[in-house]
């Protein structure tokens, strides 16, 4: 029963089914162990005569008069009920929008209802109040209002107290929960066994309650991940790797070829890759690297270093438009300095002779590198003796792709991954628990800062002049909008109304394109911005990660407040890259102070791991770097606030791991960590 899909729980409707979904819960076991993410407290009812204006409150009472109604100047549609209680006194209650609840509720009921206490039309009343109808005996009590009431993550369409009464009915299936960490483990860290955290978590009598109830599922849940990591790290050190040894010559010819100093962070990092790679051990390193921080010129003193050991590299990118970029930089980078050092390209979009040119290329051991997108892991792509393998932009492939990847040499490759998402320490210890972490924390020497500020909506028209002027000037721009279509749920520009509108109204004169993920021929469109020959480009976030066009000089950002800090910070790393000034601009729709604040922070911090940790801060976790691609729900993510915690969860899991090899006697968290893996069994 608990793998029943929601749809088997009485009273949801397929649309909610939908809606549940889209927040990751699909089956009754997924509802249950999504605990709220904080409380309302409008404590146990008190009667009607003693309530306090401006207090948060609970009554219980019976309707007296219930109608619908339309206000006077507003024209707004509102239900108006009056409820008396046993203190013979009177509570206006009023529900804007809402026209349901008069048909749910009716004069003679008895109903509980918890809200804000105000004064309107010379008596008591609330607005927008929760409220439960109290069905039975005049003694019912109120199950789901007044108290602690629940607050979860929701879509349209979905309110808590609809997700509260299917907890609801689902609760009493708690106790069919099976509790994965081991007993040893919960009684060292006085966790609550998995169903009494449960229903702790759902139904709390205290605050108390619930945070014991979060930490103990944040805990399970670093700990599955882990101990998935721990394994992850055990079976790649049991597989052999060729060790690459280290050659003054090699890393002398290639700076020599370079035409720049590498900075210290990229310095640091290269030894630190280098030392992994003369171990029989694979390699297995994150590169976490700011915005233009020079990861690729690590990747590429690696391939040298490799091709100088008489093996092959391979790199993976998660678009053509950045595996073309990084075959000129690696070319760049190494076929002068290097001379029969020959970097390949492979992409679906070639010809297939072309293809099967570069393959036999490869198999034949006649390259040195391939560069590529996803067709590098097709079965028919082999290489003679390959000891290298890199993937740009980690978070973009799964597991099995880069395992897929991993597994195209005789051997196992050393593995090189690199994110050009700053991610905050305790962060990518967690996310990328299974690997080393290097992190290149400066800018290459030169790099003039972008230009950033914040333009509130009566200042549009002169963002519209800066980019007539670069472009006038010979530079291009970058226009980013938050969605994709026009949407009535989210007040936001979306990019096909945008380009639109820019293109009628603003620039007519200039030469614009438009980008985004359902667009069939977004890499033709890129290709000409690349070339110089689309000269404006609106797009969503598609071009967040990559794209390198020194010519653009004017990052303009709609609906910077519906952004993180991070990704903001992506976006401006796309400007900034040649010799001009380049400028930031950050519209938004919001100027309340906390929107203002925020986005001013982008305007006095430049380094990306300061605004990770700010975004951090602000909005969460889960925010910064999106829960679900990175495994870990909300509460997790916040969980990793305290560092000590993971530390300790990490410990955890190895010491376990240690005592009991691949988790044979402990079959639960073994079938976890498989599901983790996205692998269907662990040998």
């Amino acid at each position: 029963m608990l793998d029943a899909p929601v749809s088997a729980l009485p009273g949801i409707k397929a649309p909610d089914v939908n809606r549940l979904n889209k927040l990751g819960v699909e089956t009754i076991r997924d509802l249950l162990l999504t605990l709220p993410f904080d409380w309302e407290t409008y404590g146990e009812p008190v009667p009607i005569a003693s309530l306090a204006v401006g207090a948060q409150a609970t009554v219980v009472g019976t309707i007296i008069s219930i109608a619908p109604k339309i206000t006077r100047f507003k024209k707004m549609k509102l239900t108006e009920a009056i409820i008396r209680d046993e203190s013979d006194a009177g509570l206006r209650v009023a529900w804007f929008n809402q026209p349901f609840v008069a048909r749910q509720l009716h004069k003679g009921d008895r109903v509980a209802v918890a809200g804000l206490v105000k004064i309107g039309y010379g008596m008591l009343e609330m607005q927008n109040p929760h409220h439960e109808r109290l069905e039975g005996n005049e003694e019912g009590e109120p199950s789901r209002v007044g108290g602690l009431m629940p607050k979860y993550h929701l879509v349209g369409g979905l309110s808590s107290k609809k997700i509260a009464g299917w907890v609801e009915s689902a609760l009493p299936l708690a106790g069919e929960l099976e509790d994965l960490l081991p007993e040893r483990v919960r009684e060292h860290h006085r966790l609550l066994p998995v169903a009494e955290a449960v229903r702790l978590g759902h139904r709390p009598d205290t605050f108390a309650q619930w945070r014991e109830a979060r930490r103990r599922m944040a805990f399970a849940e670093l700990f599955e991940l882990q101990a998935a990591f721990a394994l992850m790290r055990a079976s790649i050190a049991a597989e052999p790797a060729t060790p690459i040894a280290y050659s003054q010559d090699v890393i002398d010819a290639f700076k020599a070829g370079l035409g720049f100093e590498l900075t210290r962070a990229q310095r640091r990092s290269t030894w630190e890759a280098f030392q992994d790679m003369e171990k029989p051990v694979p390699m297995n390193r994150l590169l976490n690297g700011d915005v233009g921080s020079g990861k690729t010129a690590v990747a590429a003193a690696c391939v040298a270093m490799a091709h100088a050991a008489g093996l092959q590299s391979v790199v993976m990118a998660p678009t053509e438009i950045l595996a073309r970029q990084h075959l000129h930089r690696f070319r760049a980078y190494l076929e002068a300095s290097f001379p029969g050092l020959t970097v390949e390209l492979l992409v679906s979009s070639q010809s297939a002779a072309e293809r099967r040119r570069v393959k036999t290329a490869a198999a034949s051991g006649h390259c040195a590198l391939v560069v590529g997108t996803h067709a590098l892991i097709e079965e028919d792509v082999e290489f003679m003796d390959l000891g290298l393998a890199v993937v740009d932009e980690q978070h973009r492939f799964g597991t099995r792709q880069r395992e897929l990847l991993r597994a195209k040499g005789q051997g196992r490759p050393h593995f090189l991954a690199m994110t050009a998402t700053p991610i905050p320490r305790t962060l990518a210890l967690a996310s990328y628990g299974e690997m080393s972490v290097s992190v290149i924390d400066e800018q290459p020497p030169g790099r003039m800062p972008v230009e950033t500020e914040v333009v509130e909506p009566d200042q549009r028209r002169r963002a519209y002049e800066l980019v007539r002027e670069q472009v006038h000037a010979g530079r291009q721009a970058f226009v980013i909008c938050p969605l994709i279509e026009d949407s009535e749920t989210v007040v936001a520009r979306s990019a096909t109304a945008e380009f639109e509108r820019l293109q009628k109204d603003v620039f007519p004169d200039l030469r614009m394109g438009l980008v985004h993920g359902r667009l069939k021929e977004k890499d033709e469109v890129m290709r000409a911005f690349v070339s110089g020959e689309v000269r404006v480009l609106v797009a969503t976030a598609v071009v967040e990660v990559g794209v390198d066009v020194p010519n653009a000089t004017v990052m303009m950002i709609e609906g910077a407040d519906r952004f993180g800090l991070a990704q903001l910070h992506q976006f401006r790393g796309r400007v900034g890259r040649g010799a001009g000034q380049s400028h930031c601009l950050l519209l938004t729709d919001d100027p309340s102070e906390p929107a203002l604040n925020r986005l001013n922070l982008m305007t006095q911090i430049r380094d990306g791991f300061k605004l990770a940790e700010e975004d951090m801060r602000i909005r969460g976790m889960g925010e910064l770097m999106g829960s679900r691609q990175h495994g870990m729900s909300d509460l997790a993510m916040q969980a990793l606030q305290q560092p000590e915690l993971l530390s300790e969860v990490r410990q955890e899991a190895e010491s376990l791991l240690e005592a009991d090899p691949g988790f044979e006697h402990n079959p639960l968290l073994k079938a976890a960590v498989a599901r983790r893996l996205d692998l269907t069994s662990i040998s």
